[in-house]
């Protein structure tokens, strides 16, 4: 197998994140808009090569460039290709966001990540437009949808939570929901979040990260989860390592949060048991479908 690094940039501005649309390369590319960057050239630094291609294919500067990502990729088209990607997190140096294009592109756009149309993207763009998403929803999760039960009484030790996590796409638009009862199932709380373009994966992981952050705010004590993905309570639970590395952070703050309770156990249900939750998670997808900006 043939491998071959590549540098990426996400660059932000106004809360939208700069793409730039392919006027040359093999037809699943052609015509579609990916981060700006390239190749690594051999003996070449990463980050001068982030620098030569931003400065030839978009005339901007860099004034920082931080190291946020390595991942592979196997290209669609050629199985036996795997590309190894170094994304920065990039701030712009002078000129600003004056973008002047290079050959390589046509047109680009200045576009908030969740507002990004998947067939107007490349392959490769999808997977690291996910994966830059994720260092926002970890940190902020101001698009919160919650409904608290006041007429239910919010004083008991034990709870238990139903979360799910969904992407339409995978990668695409995607949100997580949670539910909290108390032992006689009456609803304390139930909420949610939209998370931008993530994974499937990803968003089951921040339902638990969300359940657990509201139960340790409600004064819970022992924490009863149930989900309907086998997957990732096997791996909560320490039976299934996680290979794929885009969750390490969720999985290192849901281990922080598990850390503040007596008692927290993940278990599975079958997907008829958890309709709650995964109601949460499509009333909110349907919501942002219905009003993308906001």
């Amino acid at each position: 197998m043939k491998q071959l690094i590549s540098v990426r940039a996400v660059i932000k501005h106004d809360d939208k994140t700069l793409l730039v649309r392919r006027s040359n390369g093999r037809k699943s590319i052609l015509g579609k808009y990916e981060l700006p960057g390239g190749k690594l050239s051999y003996g070449e630094q990463p980050e001068d090569a982030l620098r030569r291609y931003l400065k030839d294919d978009t005339g901007l500067t860099v004034q920082t460039a931080q190291l946020f990502d390595v991942l592979t990729y196997v290209d669609h088209d050629d199985r036996d290709i795997q590309y190894t990607f170094i994304l920065y997190l990039v701030a712009l140096g002078e000129g600003g966001a004056d973008v002047k294009l290079g050959e390589n592109y046509d047109k680009y756009m200045w576009r908030k990540v969740q507002d990004i149309h998947q067939d107007e993207i490349t392959e490769s763009a999808k997977l690291l437009l996910g994966i830059s998403q994720q260092h926002d929803v970890v940190k902020n999760t101001s698009e919160n949808t919650e409904v608290n039960m006041t007429n239910v009484s919010q004083d008991d030790d034990h709870v238990v939570v139903y979360s799910d996590g969904g992407s339409r796409g995978n990668p695409g638009p995607s949100a997580s929901g949670f539910v909290i009862m108390n032992d006689k199932e009456e609803v304390l709380h139930q909420g949610g979040a939209y998370l931008g373009i993530t994974t499937n994966n990803q968003a089951e992981y921040h339902g638990v990260r969300l359940g657990l952050e509201k139960a340790l705010d409600m004064g819970a004590k022992t924490v009863d989860f149930r989900m309907d993905s086998l997957l990732v309570v096997n791996q909560l639970n320490g039976i299934y390592k996680i290979k794929n590395h885009d969750l390490w952070p969720i999985y290192e703050r849901i281990k922080e949060l598990s850390e503040e309770f007596e008692s927290v156990k993940f278990s599975h249900v079958r997907r008829e048991f958890n309709q709650l939750a995964d109601g949460m998670v499509n009333k909110i997808l349907d919501a942002h479908a219905d009003h993308p900006e906001k």
